[in-house]
């Protein structure tokens, strides 16, 4: 069994609140999630223990669509962290989104990817660093919170376009109320689109004296962070949102960067690597990530790490993981229930 990579997330005091409001004894969530008591006064835990909470509340609350509407609109602003606290004092609904993007970075393990293109703009949430998507709760939660924004910055009742999930989120229609908008799931993204003209409605809660204050700290703080991250970690991240549907070449990465080809080869050497061993990793890693995700056939799989057939697929996987990819999510399986039932 490959070890999961572990990140130090911190867990925002209006999480617990929000639950408490909701009626739900904290306590009662930790030993849901198999966790210590002591869980709930803890400011940082791992991405096991992250997903390990959200799983517990989705499975307290029940029906994950209501609980997703419910602790979004029961969170109370001035008890989120300064990452997310300045994106509710931005100038508008365009600098809240990209703030909240940018400043993401900073609370992994999820990554917004945002692109504006005619009258729409589409969110995407991302995965960073781990071999499994978080659980729907979770994804619901994030992507409910950004419509949240708009409608709190503004003060206006927004609604998206179209919101899509790549797993199921429990009622339809409770999600739809909330959303104003049809919502899809079984897609191959979980991503909120939404009116294009909503993103230039100026914030009410605008405050340029308070963004002058948390920004440069904000920024050292991300600045720092991306200094710490090795060469070839970033561009195994930049291979792993480009891989889906095709192979991404070296050009794309050093474009992306801002480097010459030359120069990106240079710097991974310098680091013992070569770009095919990153393009690798890459697949490998988001492949264990994509099979974790029981809504994704084995075909669509390898489609999405750029494998223009299921049977190179294979052969790569079994060189990874000395096994089929169906094998392998058939273990992975039986290895989440025997933790659930210990």
């Amino acid at each position: 069994m490959k070890s999961h990579v572990s990140e130090r997330i911190k867990i925002p005091l209006g999480l617990w609140a929000g639950i408490r409001d909701l009626g739900i004894a904290t306590h009662e969530v930790a030993r849901k999630a198999g966790l210590p008591l002591s869980i709930v006064n803890e400011p940082i835990v791992n991405t096991a223990q992250y997903f390990a909470i959200w799983q517990a509340y989705s499975d307290l609350i029940g029906d994950t669509a209501k609980g997703i509407t419910l602790l979004a609109t029961a969170f109370e602003t001035a008890k989120y962290p300064p990452t997310v606290l300045a994106t509710y004092h931005a100038r508008d609904y365009r600098d809240a989104l990209n703030r909240m993007a940018r400043y993401k970075q900073l609370c992994p393990p999820e990554n917004l990817r945002i692109t504006e293109e005619g009258e729409l703009c589409a969110i995407e949430l991302e995965w960073l660093h781990n071999e499994q998507s978080g659980p729907p709760m979770l994804v619901g939660i994030t992507l409910a919170c950004l419509l949240e924004l708009g409608r709190r910055g503004t003060g206006q009742p927004l609604t998206a376009r179209l919101v899509e999930f790549s797993q199921a989120m429990g009622d339809t229609q409770t999600l739809e109320a909330y959303f104003g908008c049809p919502v899809r799931m079984g897609t191959p993204y979980n991503r909120l689109t939404l009116h294009r003209s909503d993103l230039d409605r100026p914030f009410v809660s605008y405050n340029e004296e308070l963004l002058e204050v948390l920004t440069p700290v904000l920024d050292q703080s991300l600045d720092e962070q991306q200094s710490s991250r090795s060469f070839t970690e970033t561009v195994k991240w930049i291979m792993k949102r480009s891989l889906t549907g095709g192979r991404p070449d070296i050009q794309t990465a050093a474009k992306e960067m801002g480097l010459s080809n030359r120069t990106l080869q240079r710097r991974l050497a310098d680091e013992n690597m070569s770009f095919k061993q990153v393009l690798t990793q890459a697949r490998h890693e988001q492949a264990l990530a994509y099979l974790a995700d029981p809504s994704l056939d084995i075909k669509e799989v390898a489609f999405l790490i750029g494998y223009e057939d299921q049977n190179s697929f294979y052969r790569a996987f079994r060189l990874w993981e000395g096994d089929t990819p169906s094998n392998w999510r058939v273990k992975q399986e039986l290895w989440r229930n025997r933790l659930v039932t210990e």
